[in-house]
């Protein structure tokens, strides 16, 4: 692959348009503002993270949580384009390259937008439906391909969906981004019948032609031969936007945990302080006691700044060092599993944390398990009311559903679709809103 045809500005539904300029936005400039005023955006404010929705303490939710990865992927991108241009392809100086860092930070603002209400909790809620639900009746009513899509729903599939497909009353390809910030958004190149090792895809059999488009006009990699499962090399930028949310939502979590008290102050600084050799580990102490930081969430946030600082730098030597790898679709795992060996264990240490004290916390499986069961709720009535839609009461909930979805095609697979766009798209406070209201427990107030 090469990067003078990987970065292009060329827009999805706009190939041919050549609409006038009214001010100087870059192209991919462009794209991060239409993402940040989209409502799809706005919705992730009030879908959970890790822990529920803040209440007296302010933990993450999916908007600050993209807001803070979209920041590192700019720094990200920024600093690997800077570097290569100046150490090993200075012909890439003036050309849109230098912009991968704006694409990079477009990128991560997008990369959640997918996810359904209550975190993997939904993703959950969604596949079980179809594999040990009542919708596995359905299995012999669609095509094997939609089926093992819908049973292994994934959120990084469905943000492609978001970006790109065309939903009633739209106009052609979705959010009409440019092909390199879409192509950077798909973490797993594959289709559902050819996933990755942890079982992950990145485009549902509906959008599979979109992304073949993209992938050719770019060049990126086939790695599958004709008539097998579609896969493909990662567009490289992919990397950078994974490098960018494996930063933040490790490290993030640990703060958040501490601010909820479920880890403690030493608990988290011997965590972040073991990133750093013994003299840096000397050199961060003496300066929270010369600052006089006594409060403990400021020295929380001290030394995380510190390791997130540290981790964007390790991640762009990773990258810089086996650019050629990267292009030639042969790197293998994550930047983050590549990175010199002190802070990959002292990473992987916090990983293992995260498991034990954060994941299976109370409080954040409590949020899962209401989670699974108003989705599953949702999904068994909507799911319902879709196959046989004269009867009554499927009328009057398919009657409330956006007029956006295409709930009332003739096609059982298209309507099928139009529920999990529905239902994924909900915030975790309107999910349960909808669950109250269609199982009895509130009435609307006007």
């Amino acid at each position: 692959m090469n990067w003078q045809q990987l970065i292009t500005n060329k827009r999805l539904g706009q190939e041919h348009r050549h609409t006038e300029r009214h001010d100087d936005r870059t192209e991919f400039k462009r794209d991060y503002d239409r993402l940040i005023f989209s409502a799809p955006f706005r919705r992730l404010q009030n879908k959970t993270q890790v822990f529920p929705l803040p209440g007296s303490v302010f933990v993450h939710n999916r908007l600050t949580h993209s807001l803070e990865v979209a920041s590192v992927g700019m720094s990200l991108g920024n600093d690997v384009a800077q570097r290569i241009i100046s150490s090993k392809r200075p012909e890439l100086s003036g050309t849109l390259f230098e912009q991968i860092g704006q694409i990079v930070s477009t990128a991560c603002l997008a990369h959640d937008l997918g996810n359904p209400p209550f975190g993997h909790s939904g993703e959950k809620a969604i596949q079980t439906f179809f594999t040990e639900g009542a919708g596995r009746q359905l299995q012999p009513m669609v095509k094997p391909q939609f089926w093992t899509d819908i049973t292994h729903f994934e959120g990084n599939a469905n943000a492609f969906r978001l970006l790109t497909h065309q939903f009633c009353g739209r106009r052609p390809g979705g959010f009409v981004m440019t092909y390199s910030t879409i192509a950077s958004i798909v973490k797993y190149p594959y289709s559902s019948l050819a996933p990755s090792k942890k079982g992950k895809f990145g485009f549902f059999a509906s959008e599979q032609s979109t992304y073949e488009r993209l992938a050719t006009e770019m060049g990126l990699l086939r790695l599958s031969a004709e008539g097998e499962p579609l896969r493909y090399a990662r567009h490289p930028l992919v990397y950078l936007v994974e490098a960018a949310d494996d930063i933040c939502y490790e490290i993030m979590d640990i703060e958040d945990a501490h601010k909820l008290k479920i880890l403690s102050l030493d608990e988290v600084t011997n965590l972040l302080l073991a990133f750093f050799d013994e003299p840096t580990q000397s050199s961060l102490r003496q300066r929270i006691r010369d600052e006089q930081l006594t409060d403990e969430n400021e020295q929380v946030v001290y030394l995380r700044a510190c390791v997130i600082g540290l981790l964007e730098n390790e991640c762009v030597t990773t990258f810089i060092d086996n650019e050629e790898k990267i292009l030639s679709g042969t790197f293998e795992g994550s930047l983050i599993d590549n990175i010199s060996e002190r802070p990959r264990q002292a990473y992987r240490q916090c990983a293992r944390m995260s498991v034990d004290r954060i994941y299976r916390s109370r409080v954040v499986l409590d949020v899962e398990l209401s989670g699974y069961k108003i989705m599953a709720t949702l999904m068994e009535q909507m799911i319902e009311a879709v196959i046989h839609p004269k009867r009554y009461y499927s009328q009057q909930l398919i009657s409330r559903v956006s007029s956006q979805y295409d709930i009332n095609a003739s096609d059982l697979e298209t309507r099928l679709m139009a529920v999990i766009d529905y239902i994924s798209g909900m915030t975790d406070i309107y999910a349960l809103d909808v669950y109250q209201k269609i199982s009895g427990i509130s009435l609307p107030v006007v």
